[in-house]
């Protein structure tokens, strides 16, 4: 194939990225949109750019040892860049190369000004826009400048922040190339940045532009602060005026300068309003052309718009799809269940099939539309009454939207009411034979789900599993498995409300459920606690387990003295509780007994921290916490006026708690426990079709739905393309954020807390487990990598069940996620821990090893000098 080295703009579009980069292939396709105007010019390709590269083998070596290098890695990258870009800078441009883009040049005249920008083919993408990672120049004058300038271009592939961005984002520095753009200079008036989407709050009906005098790099380098003007539906809604004191403008010779702008004009509007409106409609068409919220660079020359760049806003949380234009309201399942993480497309897919409720899925994350409860009084006051309770911060977003009054459509009264949230307890009786049968009719269940399942394959596979997802429904909608819940939930709120009205107590049922029976996930924690006693007396088998890097350990044990016994109870405990992970709603998360070297840190941790025994005495110690507890309660309800009845009343709301309260943990856990026979059975389904070369990995099912997946082992056959897509876009959803609420509209709705009675500078959430407590903070984003010391106060951004084992560590508990009745506020108060969750930013404000106060009856945190 002949190499092309110069292409013109007007032959580009946007599938040439891989000849002209990203940024050409944008300009070419913006180039072709009617009414779009683009400065002229043309593309070195990347043919061109792989050929300087050839003359340069050296540069394979330094690619290497960079690819082997870590992102935190400054030094080694600064190096290891900074030899490459000399040495392709150093490189004499060939006759041929140099005579193409010189001819190119020509048309335009030989002192004609350009600008010459970098095009790299992973810049400007949907997935990461790599926004200023690579060098433009402006106002290059003559033939002989612009080829030193190209030079530039080509060596700015690997500036130290584009190397490090590139590793961050799994990008291999071997599959990247450069193309670079040569446009005709344009000289404007004004110029800035358009979004088509607000780039703060997500909205997409509301366009945001900053616009200041002269070239656009006086605001892209922050030298000035633009006039900012949002627009929404054609109207200006919002504009911010500023004094732009300087502004970049060109040399004739060449380059640019600063030069102070005058005062009269300073304070002037950079834009018109009838001006910053036609630029909005014009970011309006390129975003329907190009099918997604842009973030445009545009220039002003005579009255008329110049687009000198567009690319993908890719900070944006996307919208779930929905069958019409309505305004809908979005609320985020992750921050229910501990989970806000994406999950992949078989992970979402199945959670949708064996929810209680229609989830829509949205950036790998799903979310509940309550839209009809909102629109409804009735069931409003229910829904928002449930979220002060179990997360004010949702509450208060809700509350923001219900605040727009046309945003809501109103819905006949007609509709359903949302859950209970408090009043009356649930009509059963106080009997904790009620819990043991819940009990085993789930794991009888579970038992019939893995008898049945193990001689199903192909598609009767999937037509058992659909029949075994109603089951699945019907084991967690059952009546009486929800009253039980609710039993243990309205006791614990009607005992905090009661005994700060009757005896000023804040949250007096923290105490009082200390150590309640039939808690799976507070006994999962405990029981690794003697795990770690089985193991301690022999130093062999400790030695060994610190120095385990694979999954083949457990083999591995009955070769050392005392092997035999401490597999067993790693064994015994992966039995009972393998099916458990971090991030564990996620089918396709690895279990403890797919990865059971998870779990020797946390069985480290309890051999150094702890004594023989400390299972059972915790346990005990709880217990008596909480026997105490009633006692004196009690006796000073007795003193009260009326005091018998209030007695009585309490005492049969603290036999009610106890009876119910650890049951709260167990639908969560035979969930778990069904996700992982379902996920033996599809990899096992999987594994043949690697068999039968359908499929490269068996992981590659996980980037599948469920029901895509039935598709492919119907027809044996896949589309592997898709499934890089997808792959390609779970690595791009783990650097979004999932909202709380979410709109329509795109709009990210953030709660507050409206709270003026903690300390200035504390740091303010939600109480849920009381009690105060100082100490070091470890903050801990990945459970492998814990490292925990007695004394220290847990810092994250959620736990959900698979952290309880390192709550038997800790002596508090910070979080960003959370509320009143999520697994980790559960076992804080269990384990006796004071908590505060739903912290927003917990771990970027708080540093690791700083010390902290953790005040869980009145929701704050105090960072210590």
């Amino acid at each position: 194939m002949t190499e092309q080295y110069v292409v013109d703009l007007r032959e580009v579009d946007a599938t040439r990225v891989a000849t002209v980069g990203g940024k050409g292939a944008h300009l070419g396709e913006l180039s072709r949109i009617e009414g779009v105007r683009v400065p002229a010019g043309f593309c070195v390709t990347t043919d061109a750019f792989r050929r300087i590269m050839a003359e340069a083998p050296s540069i394979g070596d330094r690619l290497d040892r960079l690819s082997r290098s870590k992102p935190d890695d400054r030094e080694t990258i600064r190096t290891l860049s900074a030899e490459i870009r000399r040495t392709i800078e150093g490189i004499a441009i060939p006759d041929d190369l140099a005579t193409a883009i010189t001819r190119a040049l020509a048309r335009f005249g030989p002192e004609a000004a350009y600008a010459v920008r970098s095009s790299a083919t992973a810049e400007d993408l949907p997935t990461a826009s790599f926004a200023g990672q690579q060098d433009t120049y402006l106002n290059v004058v003559g033939p002989a400048a612009i080829l030193q300038h190209v030079s530039r271009c080509w060596a700015s592939l690997f500036t130290e922040r584009a190397v490090t961005y590139r590793q961050r984002n799994g990008v291999d520095h071997r599959t990247v190339t450069m193309a670079v753009v040569v446009q005709r200079m344009v000289f404007p008036r004004t110029a800035g940045i358009l979004f088509t989407a607000d780039p703060v709050t997500g909205n997409r009906r509301v366009a945001t532009v900053d616009a200041s005098f002269g070239l656009g790099e006086a605001l892209v380098s922050g030298l000035v602060n633009p006039d900012v003007f949002k627009v929404r539906d054609g109207e200006i809604v919002e504009r911010v005026i500023a004094a732009k004191k300087r502004a970049v403008h060109a040399l004739p010779a060449g380059g640019t300068e600063e030069v102070a702008i005058d005062p009269q004009r300073q304070e002037q509007p950079a834009l018109t309003d009838a001006q910053v409106v036609r630029l909005v409609r014009l970011g309006r068409r390129i975003e329907a052309h190009l099918g997604r919220p842009q973030d445009i660079e545009w220039c002003l020359v005579d009255e008329d718009f110049q687009i000198v760049q567009s690319r993908p806003i890719t900070t944006l949380f996307p919208i779930p799809a929905a069958p019409d234009a309505q305004n809908r309201v979005y609320l985020s399942v992750g921050h229910q269940q501990m989970m806000t993480d994406p999950m992949r497309p078989l992970g979402y897919s199945m959670w949708q099939l064996t929810a209680m409720a229609p989830m829509h899925e949205a950036g790998g994350r799903l979310f509940v539309d309550v839209t009809p409860r909102l629109g409804s009084a009735a069931s409003r006051a229910g829904l928002l009454e449930a979220m002060q309770r179990a997360d004010p911060l949702t509450r208060d977003a809700l509350e923001t939207v219900l605040d727009r009054d046309d945003f809501i459509p109103p819905v006949p009264e007609a509709e359903p009411a949302g859950p209970p949230a408090g009043g009356a307890p649930a009509p059963i009786e106080t009997d904790p034979a009620i819990v043991t049968e819940l009990i085993e009719r789930s794991e009888a269940s579970i038992a019939a789900l893995r008898r049945e399942i193990r001689t199903k394959s192909g598609a009767a596979l999937f037509d058992f599993l659909l029949e075994a997802f109603q089951d699945h429904k019907r084991v967690l909608g059952d009546p009486l498995s929800m009253q039980a819940i609710m039993a243990g939930m309205e006791a614990t709120w009607w005992l905090n409300d009661r005994l700060q009205e009757w005896l000023g107590e804040k949250n007096a049922a923290d105490t009082l459920t200390l150590s309640a029976p039939n808690n799976v996930t507070s006994e999962m924690g405990l029981a690794l606690l003697d795990v770690a006693d089985v193991i301690r007396p022999y130093p062999e088998v400790v030695a060994f387990l610190q120095g385990v890097e694979d999954e083949g350990f457990l083999d591995e044990l009955p070769k050392l003295a005392g092997g035999n016994e401490a597999r067993d109870a790693i064994e015994a405990y992966l039995d009972r509780y393998g099916m458990r992970c971090v991030g564990e709603i996620d089918i396709t998360r690895p279990r403890w007994r797919e990865r059971p070297s998870t779990l020797v840190p946390l069985i480290l941790d309890n051999v150094r921290n702890f004594e023989p025994g400390a299972a059972g005495r915790r346990f005990e110690h709880g217990r008596r916490a909480a026997q105490q507890k009633e006692q004196e309660v009690l006796a000073r309800l007795r003193d009260l006026p009326d005091g018998a009845r209030k007695a009585d009343e309490t005492k049969r709301m603290i036999d009610r708690v106890r009876t119910f309260i650890g049951y709260r943990e167990y639908p969560k856990y035979g969930i778990v426990s069904r996700y992982f026979v379902y996920k033996q059975a599809l990899l096992a389904e999987a594994e043949r079709l690697v068999r039968a070369n359908v499929l490269t990995a068996p992981e590659d099912i996980f980037y599948l739905t469920f029901q895509e997946l039935h598709d492919v082992v119907r027809a044996n056959r896949v589309d592997e393309r898709l499934i890089e897509q997808r792959r390609e876009a779970f690595r791009s959803y783990q650097a979004l954020t999932p909202p709380r609420v979410l709109t329509s509209d795109g709009e990210a709705v953030v709660g507050t807390y409206r709270r003026d009675d903690v300390p200035a500078g504390a740091l303010v959430g939600l109480p849920v487990s009381t009690g105060t407590v100082e100490g070091r903070a470890r903050v801990i984003l990945d459970l492998a990598q814990a490292d925990l010391e007695a004394g220290d106060i847990l810092v994250t951004a959620y736990t959900d069940p698979s952290w309880s084992p390192l709550f038997v560590a800790i002596t508090g508990l910070v979080t960003e996620v959370g509320g009143l009745m999520t697994h980790g506020a559960v076992i804080a108060r269990e384990y006796g821990l004071p908590a505060v969750v739903g912290v927003v930013d917990a771990t970027r404000l708080i540093r690791d090893g700083q010390r902290i106060r953790v005040h869980g009856a009145d929701g704050y945190v105090e960072i210590l000098p």
